[in-house]
């Protein structure tokens, strides 16, 4: 990767320019000053969805989850683990369905968790249930 590619920070949501060979050496954010990757996944809304979907040119993998649903919530570990495998190659993302009704609706969502893959603003891999982080890397670095 000698290529830049946009990269959204997670703290102001800035889109920075990083070259493809940088990613790996703590790139912070031109405006707010703070890390790029934090290995803990992105709380999205519906807006900030769109945001990181159309400008953040690493492949976006998302957890639609629920609050109130348990397996959910077994789950959230994993993930926060899997992000911390998977940064800088990805960018992981949680998006509550109960806040973002509309959103899970669009894109068809009908059980929870969720695990979708975008990549180039596409949806490219989806999976219901709940995975282990082992299981969650594994699955990422298969489809993306």
């Amino acid at each position: 990767m000698s290529e830049s590619l946009h990269i959204i920070c997670p703290a102001c949501d800035a889109i920075n320019r990083v070259p493809g060979a940088r990613l790996g050496a703590d790139p912070k954010c031109g405006q707010c000053h703070r890390p790029l990757f934090t290995g803990a996944p992105v709380a999205l809304d519906e807006a900030r969805f769109a945001r990181f979907l159309a400008r953040d040119q690493l492949p976006l993998l998302v957890d639609f989850w629920a609050s109130w649903c348990g397996p959910c919530r077994a789950m959230a570990p994993a993930f926060e683990s899997a992000a911390r495998g998977l940064e800088p190659a990805f960018r992981l993302a949680k998006v509550n369905t109960e806040e973002a009704q509309g959103l899970g609706a669009r894109l068809g969502i009908r059980s929870i968790p969720t695990l979708a893959l975008f990549r180039g603003g596409a949806e490219v891999a989806r999976t219901a249930g709940a995975m282990d982080a082992h299981s969650i890397v594994t699955w990422a670095r298969q489809h993306g």
